[in-house]
């Protein structure tokens, strides 16, 4: 394998409190050692994207990338962090997941893999669209860098804006793999049915 996946930790949890979402607690652990944990027997490797004070992660006993883009350009800066780290490393491919998706499929790495195209994404039934991509959830040519740091450059901010000029794959999961923590309601939801 010559995978690794980059957890994207995103945003504050403004609407939680504050602080960073992936350290909310879901039961006896936290949103981000749920991924950790989840994440890390599918590929070879992890890293964790994050921006500010990536001490604050230490704890985690992973390697921190922040944003190389300044202003905080998006989910896309965090890929990009993830592709350079992996490159670094000598991997062919990334994985993206995002921190506060406590849930999402055992096999998504496999199953992304099953794909011969540079970008994949993940996506879920949608009754309207046929397919509803989680374009966090992804699958990454690690040698696109390049391609990405450009568009990020020129102000490309939406995920699938950039992945459709790559020639994007998307994979269907089930329902309900990527519920992701965004509220109070959101939290007691996962309590309750992710066990």
């Amino acid at each position: 394998m010559t995978e690794c996946a980059v957890i994207l930790a995103g945003g504050q949890a403004n609407r939680m409190g504050g602080g960073d979402k992936g350290r909310l607690m879901l039961g006896d652990q936290s949103l981000i050692q749920r991924v950790i944990d989840r994440i890390t027997p599918q590929v070879d490797a992890v890293v964790l994207n994050a921006n500010g004070d990536l001490n604050r992660f230490g704890d985690l006993g992973l390697p921190v990338v922040a944003d190389s883009i300044p202003d905080f350009p998006g989910p896309l800066a965090g890929v990009l962090a993830g592709m350079d780290w992996a490159a670094e490393q000598g991997h062919e491919w990334l994985i993206s997941v995002a921190a506060d998706t406590p849930s999402f499929p055992l096999d998504l790495a496999e199953r992304l893999a099953g794909c011969n195209t540079p970008v994949v994404l993940a996506a879920t039934p949608d009754p309207e669209r046929g397919r509803l991509p989680q374009p966090t959830f992804g699958r990454w040519r690690v040698a696109l860098r390049d391609d990405l740091r450009a568009a990020l450059h020129d102000g490309v901010r939406k995920i699938r804006q950039w992945t459709q000029a790559q020639g994007e794959s998307l994979v269907v999961f089930g329902q309900d793999d990527f519920f992701n923590i965004n509220t109070p309601e959101d939290l007691a939801w996962a309590e309750q049915h992710l066990k």
